[in-house]
């Protein structure tokens, strides 16, 4: 007779195997389904769009399926019905992974200047390890062409990366070919514009800073290429709007983006007004002085991190090729079969 303690271990063995059951189950199947449906929903209706919400009912249906193939002896009797599920399941648990890791976010670099690893606007993950801090490279310069109408067709972005050891190299990315550092990929956009770059030398012992200001994109706001921005010892931010009636981008033949040839700055600080062109300077209050050095462009990226993505495009082989393989096995038997009917 059995011991009380190989009854217990049964009784153990007998409720996880009915556990597993019903993990495994339809029923349970079309909860998680209506689920992952509710939650995708509610995902989409938001403004930020958290799209990693979806990775916890991935993980509930994750579970059903591997539940399903413990306790289903078909899928131990056929070997590529096994595979095919385990890639499903493959494919269930990196995208439920690679939407907690995830990064899509969108960055402005002027021209001749550095990445700061600072994003304008990203939504992330809750398991993404920020490194963007460590990607180090320059945008050179850029080429965008045109055609008529006009209509944006090739970009062409020179970037000098930078690696751990201080050494460097040139890449030339556009919107389809990314700069890869990291894990992240970085492609140019439509989004770029004109940046005029300012020096300011306060009074007292302060140090010059010089840097730009970046206006909104051009030509998408081409009649509102102004903006405003903040200056150390000012109460009031200062308003800037670049001025030039020179065509950039024509509507007859091709162009290519570029600064004008000519153009000039008005500048606002309360009820001072200045016209302002490379070169001038001018002072603001009683705290410093502007001087205008000229004006730059810069360009957009969209910038992307998913590690999945190789590891998806591997399993959705590996489901493709398994399903084919059972589904040829099942056509040569009833072939077969069929043949000796006859």
């Amino acid at each position: 007779m059995a011991t009380i303690e190989q009854q217990r271990v049964g009784s153990r063995g007998a409720a996880v195997w009915h556990l597993l059951e019903w993990l495994g189950s339809l029923k349970y199947t079309l909860m998680a389904l209506l689920l992952l449906l509710g939650v995708v929903i509610r995902a989409l209706s938001l403004v930020e769009g958290f799209t990693w919400w979806v990775a916890p009912p991935l993980g509930v249906l994750a579970l059903n399926l591997l539940a399903a193939i413990l306790v289903n002896p078909l899928f131990r009797r056929q070997l590529p019905l096994l595979l095919f599920h385990l890639a499903l399941l493959a494919l269930m648990v990196l995208l439920g992974i690679g939407r907690m890791t995830y990064l899509k976010g969108w960055a402005e670099v002027s021209e001749g200047a550095a990445f700061d690893g600072q994003l304008v606007k990203y939504e992330a993950g809750p398991w993404h390890d920020w490194v963007l801090d460590q990607v180090r490279f320059v945008n050179e310069r850029f080429t965008i062409n045109y055609a008529p109408g006009p209509r944006r067709t090739t970009t062409l972005n020179q970037v000098r990366l930078f690696d751990e050891t201080g050494g460097s190299r040139v890449q030339v990315i556009g919107d389809d070919r990314p700069l890869i550092v990291r894990g992240y990929r970085f492609y140019t956009t439509f989004n770029k514009g004109y940046a005029p770059v300012f020096q300011w030398r306060p009074d007292g012992s302060g140090s010059p800073v010089t840097g730009d200001v970046r206006l909104p994109p051009f030509p998408g706001e081409a009649l509102r290429q102004h903006t405003t921005w903040s200056l150390p010892g000012l109460a009031e931010p200062v308003w800037v709007q670049l001025e030039f009636d020179e065509t950039i981008l024509s509507e007859e033949r091709a162009s290519v983006f570029r600064p004008p040839a000519r153009h000039h700055l008005i500048l606002r600080l309360g009820e001072q007004r200045f016209d302002m062109q490379p070169g001038d300077q001018v002072r603001l209050g009683e705290v410093g002085v502007l001087s205008y050095q000229g004006l730059r462009t810069w360009m957009g990226y969209n910038v992307a991190y998913d590690w999945t993505q190789p590891w998806l495009v591997a399993a959705v082989l590996l489901a493709v090729l398994s399903l084919a393989w059972h589904m040829g096995r099942k056509y040569r038997q009833r072939s077969w079969l069929s043949d000796t009917n006859h």
